[in-house]
């Protein structure tokens, strides 16, 4: 089994000839389903708490908050799935783009100036670029910019390198930030795991210097790991590609995603999972998550057919770009309270609920018209 998976593997991987396939309804879903969380999502669950604020509304305010440092709730995996989400649909793109007659060049081409922009809005959403102020920008410290790291090893392994080559790589990444860690002289000493105390964050702070975020997340030596988390999405578009039966392909990404719970959890122990460093043993434990749920997406909606409750998220996933970023750079609370503030006076507690509800739909109400209207922002 594990030879025909290899092989189907292979063929699948990004080629001129290449198989062409549909488009996977399932992968623009599980794109909205972790957009909804980032623009607006946690703010309405949160809110349930101050209605009716018990053990379970607690919980949940308690998931949709990043862990303080080791350990994971369920909010950490939205930007490690944004990443795999874009692994996921690269051997997609690329395949169609080759068919078509496109260059490998022609795709360097198209991966740099897609980096580029990444780069730039990045910048714009969290680095202070439009503060114009020189002196006050972060040039490395935003999801968008993980994603461009993430997205430019992915191209190049997918790129110039066979299935098993980018395996070894991958891999190699992640022992190489491991090593790192675990070597690096830092002013306090070698292989420390503390929030301002990491060979991570001291790489970040003596290239970033002054341009350094100020927070205790990493970015230099965790884009080694971006590139972990991005290939993880890339192999599972290859289990998607392959050539194996629907329910076969849920099967092997069931048990790719439950093999990297497992590895990630003995990883733990000598690598901790971490999510503002991306360390190794992270990106196995977030990744075993996203992969899980690739296969359940992929099975309700593209197996089994159940595709209409979909349509709200993939709405948002087919403009992901457009809603990341308006929601980060204009106050939708403010545009939906014009509409909605009078109504403070008659819903007590109810009013957070009702007021972020109204910032995610004002958002929605753009991206159905763009959806509608076949508006869709590629980069």
């Amino acid at each position: 089994m594990t030879n025909n998976i290899s092989a189907s593997l292979e063929k699948s991987r990004i080629t001129n000839q290449s198989p062409t396939a549909g488009r996977v309804l399932s992968i623009d879903a599980l794109r909205g389903f972790d957009m909804f969380w980032i623009v607006g999502g946690e703010g309405i669950f949160r809110s349930l708490d101050m209605i009716f604020h018990n053990a379970a509304t607690r919980f949940i305010c308690t998931q949709l908050d990043h862990v303080d440092w080791l350990g994971f709730h369920f909010y950490d995996i939205i930007m490690p799935l944004f990443l795999f989400i874009v692994g996921v649909s690269i051997p997609y793109s690329y395949s169609k783009r080759l068919v078509q007659g496109s260059t490998k060049k022609e795709l360097w081409k198209h991966a740099l100036k897609r980096i580029i922009i990444l780069w730039i809005l990045g910048m714009a959403v969290q680095g202070n670029l439009l503060s114009y102020s020189f002196s006050t920008y972060h040039f490395y410290c935003n999801t968008l910019q993980a994603i461009a790291a993430g997205y430019f090893i992915a191209t190049l392994l997918v790129l110039h390198f066979k299935v098993i080559s980018q395996i070894i790589i991958t891999i190699a990444l992640s022992l190489c930030f491991w090593i790192v860690m675990a070597t690096l002289p830092t002013p306090t000493g070698t292989g420390v795991y503390e929030p301002l105390n990491n060979a991570a964050l001291f790489i970040d702070k003596l290239l970033l210097g002054a341009h350094q975020d100020g927070t205790y997340y990493s970015w230099i030596l965790s884009s080694l790991n971006f590139g972990f988390t991005t290939m993880l999405g890339v192999f599972s578009g290859y289990i998607l590609r392959s050539g194996f039966k629907d329910i076969k392909k849920v099967l092997i990404l069931t048990i790719f995603g439950i093999t990297c719970f497992v590895l990630s959890l003995f990883w733990d122990l000598v690598h901790p999972i971490i999510k503002h460093i991306w360390t190794g043993s992270f990106v196995l434990y977030a990744g075993s998550f996203s992969i899980l749920l690739l296969a359940f997406f992929y099975l309700i909606i593209d197996v089994l057919k159940f595709k209409q409750w979909s349509k709200f998220f993939v709405i948002i996933g087919a403009n992901a770009i457009v809603a990341y970023v308006a929601w980060h750079l204009f106050d939708f609370k403010s545009i939906s309270e014009i509409f909605i503030y009078g109504l403070k006076q008659y819903t007590g507690n109810w009013y957070d609920l009702l007021s972020n509800s109204g910032s995610f739909f004002t958002l929605f109400l753009l991206l159905w018209y763009m959806n509608k209207n076949k508006i869709f922002v590629k980069i």
